[in-house]
Order: C-alpha cells, then structure tokens, then sequence
C-alpha cells in the first residue's frame, strides 16, 4: 500500500507517501488527447494549475509537447517553441508554493524551468540522454524514470510463397545458393572480446564513472546490406526483374518521422492496428508477463542505477513505468497486473494511466475525456498494489474518490496545529467556543492547547488588541477538507469574509491551518506550511506551550524563522488558560 517509509527529495520540498500523492496533468498544448488544447494559453494554463492545487492536487506536471501514443498525428516539438509554451507556468506555479514538474525530454528546456522553480524533472525517455544525467546529476530536483518503448520482440513478418516447376525457377534456385555459399566459406568466425562480437558498432553511452547506459529503442533497425556489385552481375535477368516487377506493385511506404519518440510511437500505432486477434490462437487472456516485466523493470533498475553512479541520491529518484507508450492495452494489463513487483524495486512508483487507450478498452469508452471513472478504479488497483504517485486529469474528482476511499480503509490519524485570534466581542469566549466546534469536527479530537495570550495587532494596527491562541489536533481528514471545516467554524461564529472587509482587519474569530504532519502543499487557497508561520510572534510563542522550540521545528521543515526582535504581532500579555 502507499502508506510507506518512501520519501521524495524534490528540491527543496520532501514528499512522503503515508497516503498516496495526486499529480494533476497540466499540457500546455494545441493537440493534446485528453483536453483538446483548452489550456493552451498561458493565463488559463496557470488559472487551472492553481485551481488542480485548490481541489487537491500535491504536485503539477506541466508539458510542452504532447505525446500520446494512441494519436497518430503526433509532431515533435522543439526545444525552443517548448520553453516558451511552458516556463511562464512553471514559473507563476512555483511562485505560489507549488510543486511543480517538468514534463520534457530536451535538457535545455528542463534547465530553464529548474531555474524557473520546477522541483521535478519528468523525461518521457527514461534519462538516455547522458546530457539529461549530467543536468540532474548536477541538481537537487527530484527525478521520474520512465519507460517508453516496445515490451515484446517485433512480429516476425512472412512472405508470400508461390511454387513454381519450371526449369527457369530450378536454375535461379541454385544460382542463389551458389552466391549465398560463396561469402559463408570466405568469412572467418567472429572473436568475442568483453562479451561484444568484434566489428559490432557499439550503441551503449558512457555516463559519469563509467557507467554504461543502454538507449531505448526508439529508433528502427538497420535496414539489411543488399548484394553487391559482383553478386548482382552473376544473378539471372530473370531473379533480378521479379524484384523490380514487385516493387512497382507495391506502394512506397510514407516517410518515417526523423525524431526517435514519433518513430517509436508511429510504429507502436501499426503494431496495435496490424494486431488482429484471430489470427494468432492462444491459450490465454493475456501474454505471458515474465518477458514483458523483465524488460519494463530491468530498464527501469537500469537507468535508477545510472543516475546513482552519475551522482543523483536513491531519494531523488521516482519510476513509472510509462503505461501506452510503445505498448498495446494486453501489454498495459498485464504491466499494471505486476504493480507489486515495480514496487518492490524500492523506489517511488507513479501510476500515470489518465484516460490512456488501454483504459478505454477494458471500460468501453471511447473518448478519452469521459475515461475518468475507469481511471479511478485502475488507479485504485495500483494504490492498493503499492503505488505512491497517481498522475491524474480530474484532480477534483479523484480526490473526492481517494478522500472517501482512503477515510474508510486507512485509519491515519495525524498531527496539526491550529492558530487562533480574536479581537471583537468576548475574546477568550470566542476561543474557548472554536476549540469545542473543532473537536466535533469529523474524524478530528483536540489533543491540546496552549494559553491565551493578548498580543499586538499585526499588518493592521489601527484596531483592538488581540488574544491568540494555538490549538494541537489529531485528524484523519485531508488538508483541504479540515481548511473547509475550519472556514465553516469562521462563519457560523461571525466571521466577515465579505469583499468589503479588511483581510487584516477586525474579526470575532480567525482560523490559520498551520501545519499538518507530512504535508506540503501550495495554491491560493492553502500553503503549508503556512508561509508567515515564522514572522509571526503571536504563533510562535504559543507554540511554545506544545512543543520544545517552535523556532527550531520549523526550520528543519524549512520555513525562515525570523528573530523575536523582527516579528509582528508581538505579545504583550497572558488572558488565561484555554
């Protein structure tokens, strides 16, 4: 299950997995598959960032270049055109807290967006590029190895056999077995030298240390060597005009796209439109997973044992094992099938099955946009297998999906601290009565509580002092859902949220969500931790009453702690106990 001890470094954010984490797909694309190009421009693009955040999403995957397997009109994107579309984005998300992946295979585009505040660099080909390793070995961003490439040898093509008894035929025949004996008698067995045949051209890149590191196989295999010169002369007219005859009867095949990935996916596309299932009887459902699983997961070991040895933390690194890339929806099956196993490697594992092909097949539906519900229920098979990351389109409703799975099967009950302020009406009443509505909230019990003390007013000081406190709770909900609750506390006790009211300003109660344990996260709607945790005087000193040196805690869990003598809102007195 996602409840682990897996943790990942992404900069300078660490994620851990005691529920499962939602990455909420962001393309920033004219064609993409899922939202035809509805966040194209950059202002609805980081409009809809911040709203995945709101609804629940702990991480944004933000890409340039859509590369769905399943759409055949697929056009590689360059470098150049990529930044542009992605760095505003990435930038205005990163600015607000968020965490926020580079979706790319172009190490120029994932370095400006590393300096843009991108915590997490995706690379669709899996780090075969010995440049990419170099940049993130180089770097404390956080790393997802995928795999995209064909699990299963090419189908062995046959062709036509047409018998003929003629003396013609008889005389070509032997002509041909002349020619091919000729070369075998004149070759001289091949030397094995470090397990490489002499003569063989190496295709394996050397990463930092020595290290080899195997390329996907993107690209298609060298055509065969024709005959020669000589080999020609001594072939009959008659064999050499049936080639010529059957050329012109048969159509050019349309030009291969030059870029490797659309190569790859071009030719993934005729293998599942060519795949017919009655022509080939089987005794079972699916193909056999061991061949498939030790190809997805020996490349993945692979390249996570590359970055390793280029300089790149077992921490940093996170594996997906690129479902609907060079795959058919079998080989799909039976991949999500092993979740476990992929697992077991030790490393974060992402489930990023959004409304891909293969999920269509097995719900019958069509279009990709209303994939939704049987995204959920394949991504909950992955949860419940071992996955830590769900890669999603519908952040709202998965969350929703994963908050009322993960309440009923998961007890998780963990810590928060809740800042609360008054300065209108009966202060300490107005205190006591927000503790007691927030021990009936659901899944939720106060635990402690601090003192109240009478403090200065902060960023408004044209107003009445203020009594402070801080409430330490255990709760089970999700953060975005106790945030909900404490709002409802604000309103039923008179709290003025209304445009014409000063943010800062006089209120009878103030509810702040300061921190939850293992929990970060970023948006409009909520920061945590929270962001002024730390200038904050009348936080802090409370704090002090639940825990030994607040100024500490929060340092480690990387929030700047200003000086006492630096701080707003300082406090001035003690109101009693809560």
């Amino acid at each position: 299950m996602a409840n682990d001890s897996k943790t990942w470094r992404c900069g300078k954010y660490e994620l851990s997995f005691d529920r499962p984490r939602i990455m909420g797909v962001l393309n920033v694309t004219p064609d993409s598959f899922s939202d035809g190009g509805e966040h194209f421009d950059q202002d609805a693009a980081i409009e809809y960032g911040l709203a995945m955040l709101d609804a629940g999403a702990d991480i944004i995957d933000v890409g340039g270049e859509s590369t769905s397997t399943w759409r055949p009109g697929f056009t590689p994107v360059n470098p150049d055109e990529e930044a542009r579309r992605v760095l505003p984005v990435v930038r205005a998300l990163a600015k607000e807290g968020a965490i926020v992946s580079i979706d790319t295979r172009h190490v120029a585009v994932a370095k400006a967006a590393v300096r843009c505040g991108a915590s997490i660099v995706n690379d669709v080909t899996g780090f075969t590029d010995p440049k990419m390793v170099e940049f993130v070995a180089t770097s404390t961003c956080g790393v997802i190895v995928m795999h995209a490439g064909e699990v299963a040898a090419p189908a062995r093509t046959h062709a036509t056999v047409q018998l003929d008894t003629s003396a013609a035929a008889f005389v070509a025949e032997k002509a041909r077995e002349a020619a091919a004996e000729a070369p075998r008698e004149a070759e001289k067995p091949a030397r094995r030298r470090r397990g490489n045949l002499l003569g063989e051209p190496k295709t394996e890149a050397k990463l930092p240390g020595g290290v080899v590191q195997p390329s996907l196989p993107f690209g298609d295999p060298e055509p065969a060597p024709g005959p020669t010169g000589e080999q020609k002369q001594e072939t009959p007219a008659a064999e050499q005009a049936a080639p010529a005859a059957e050329a012109a009867a048969t159509p050019e095949p349309a030009p291969e796209p030059s870029d490797h990935l659309a190569a790859m996916m071009r030719r993934s596309a005729r293998r599942e439109e060519a795949y017919v299932p009655t022509s080939q009887l089987r005794r079972f459902t699916l193909p056999d997973s061991a061949p498939i699983m030790r190809r997805v997961m020996g490349f993945l070991s692979d390249q996570a044992r590359a970055l390793i040895h280029a300089g790149v933390s077992r921490d940093r690194i996170c594996i997906d094992p690129g479902p609907g890339f060079g795959k058919t929806a079998n080989e799909d099956i039976v991949i999500q099938r092993e979740t476990a196993k992929m697992a077991s490697l030790g490393y974060p594992l992402m489930c990023a099955v959004s409304r891909k092909r293969f999920v269509g097949a097995v719900s019958g539906v069509t279009e990709a946009a209303e994939r939704d519900a049987a995204t959920f229920g394949v991504c909950l098979g992955a949860i419940q297998a071992g996955a830590n990351i769900v890669r999603v389109h519908d952040v709202t409703g998965f969350a929703q999906f994963l908050n009322g799975y993960w309440a009923v099967a998961k007890p998780q009950p963990r810590r928060a601290f809740v800042a609360v302020g008054s300065n209108l009406g009966h202060r300490c009443d107005n205190i006591r009565a927000a503790r007691d509505m927030i021990a009936e909230i659901p899944l939720t019990c106060v635990s402690n509580c601090s003192r109240i003390y009478e403090s200065e007013p902060a960023y408004e000081t044209r107003q009445d002092a203020f009594a402070n406190a801080v409430i330490e709770i255990k709760t089970e909900l999700a953060p975005l859902v106790l945030l909900d609750e404490l709002m409802k506390i604000e309103a039923e006790l008179g709290r003025d949220r209304s445009k014409k009211a000063k943010v800062n300003g006089p209120r009878t109660i103030d509810l702040d969500l300061l921190w939850m344990d293992g929990e970060t996260h970023g948006g409009k709607k909520l920061r945590l931790p929270h962001p002024l945790i730390g200038e904050r005087d009348f936080v802090l000193v409370p704090l002090e009453d639940l825990m030994h040196d607040p100024a500490r805690f929060f340092r480690y869990n990387g929030v700047e702690v200003k000086e006492p003598e630096d701080r707003v809102g300082h406090i001035v007195g003690e109101l009693g106990r809560m």
